[in-house]
């Protein structure tokens, strides 16, 4: 018997000491007073507020929903509609993807054969060969669209070459670039990809001005900001384009921009790109499916529809901060996109929670615990 009295008493003494001291997260100089009235447990214990904000969150959770594909609602099952569904999956898989495909390939065919001639015998000749470079990449750019059966729709003005310009736009997939690229040649700003696709970045499209960073790399953001600077400066360069989101959200919903596309001292033209889901999602989610299979999704649908909006250039007002500019041009993007705008920064999607933003919540309990004991003092 005394021996279970000793455990018990050992086991509650650790526990002792794995509980958090509340009196830690209070401010300094504030304690917690023996109160003179008769404190009743359920008092101290009372997180209601706490659990109604930790369900909201769980319910309403506007963070990962920014980063959830929607399927589609089911049609096919039933005994009228399922064979018609096994018809188009068989037309789709066994007839127009191999057409796609080979469209695909004759694309890169004349691409290459085009593209590595004028790249090494035309090096004396800078200017011709930028021009025909930029019109081979907006060809095949044109044969990746063909290849999804691309049905887009473009509302405005084409871009052109200015100075001190840059085209910022929502982002849902890499597919944004090419869609935008077939086009206007862009000099994209864009995340450093492993594979064939980091191979095209240092080859093919390096040949337009693109620029690189890797998020995980300090040193890459003041390197960027210096390359954005000088671009955005020539005269004869490619018209730049940002994504500042800085991660591919599902085309529902906006988060942050970044403000680094609207401190350059330049007018920052929107682009607002919204999809229609009627055939396929084209949100692409890197962190469960590579670009790759990405694109075969995309082939072995029955198109891809989407809208296109070039909207009005705008420049910084007197007064106004480059957050403000930003979240400004978020409001017009979104507007016209019909995106629902959330107050999350992108990047949290490759990071953890912040310990700083779970001691402001630890805080805030042991300050609520704190206002109740002083109110049964009194």
């Amino acid at each position: 018997m005394n021996s279970s009295e000793g455990k018990l008493k050992s086991s509650s003494s650790e526990l002792d000491l794995d509980r958090p001291n509340i009196e830690d997260y209070l401010p300094s100089g504030s304690s917690i007073q023996e109160p003179h009235g008769k404190l009743r447990l359920r008092d101290l214990l009372d997180i209601s507020p706490a659990l109604t904000e930790a369900a909201g969150a769980i319910v309403d959770d506007s963070f990962t929903r920014c980063f959830k594909s929607n399927p589609p609602e089911l049609w096919n099952w039933n005994v009228y509609l399922f064979p018609l569904w096994c018809c188009g999956v068989v037309f789709r898989y066994l007839i127009l993807f191999p057409m796609r495909a080979l469209v695909l390939t004759i694309g890169w065919i004349i691409f290459l054969s085009c593209f590595i001639p004028v790249h090494f015998l035309l090096k004396g000749n800078d200017n011709l060969r930028k021009k025909m470079e930029r019109a081979l990449v907006e060809l095949i750019c044109s044969f990746f669209v063909a290849s999804w059966t691309g049905v887009v729709k473009y509302h405005g003005p084409r871009p052109s070459m200015r100075p001190k310009q840059v085209f910022v736009a929502n982002h849902t997939s890499m597919i944004d670039f090419i869609i935008l690229e077939q086009m206007t040649a862009f000099a994209v700003i864009m995340q450093k990809h492993p594979g064939w696709v980091g191979l095209l970045q240092s080859t093919i499209l390096e040949s337009v001005g693109c620029i690189w960073f890797n998020r995980s790399e300090a040193k890459d953001r003041e390197i960027v900001t210096r390359k954005l600077r000088e671009h955005s400066q020539g005269a004869d360069n490619n018209p730049l384009l940002i994504f500042p989101e800085g991660t591919c959200v599902n085309n529902q919903y906006s988060v942050m921009f970044k403000k680094g596309a609207f401190e350059l001292g330049c007018t920052v033209c929107p682009i607002a790109i919204k999809y229609n889901k009627i055939f396929v999602d084209a949100f692409w989610n890197s962190r469960k499916q590579s670009f790759t299979m990405h694109l075969l999704q995309l082939m072995t649908s029955w198109a891809v529809v989407c809208d296109v909006w070039y909207l009005e250039p705008q420049n910084l007002r007197p007064g106004e901060t480059p957050i403000e500019f930003a979240e400004r041009i978020r409001d017009i993007i979104s507007v016209r996109a019909g995106l629902k705008k959330v107050p999350w920064d992108g990047y949290l999607k490759y990071s953890r929670p912040s310990p700083k933003h779970r001691e402001r919540k630890q805080q805030s309990f042991a300050e609520s615990v704190l206002r109740g004991l002083e109110l049964e003092e009194k």
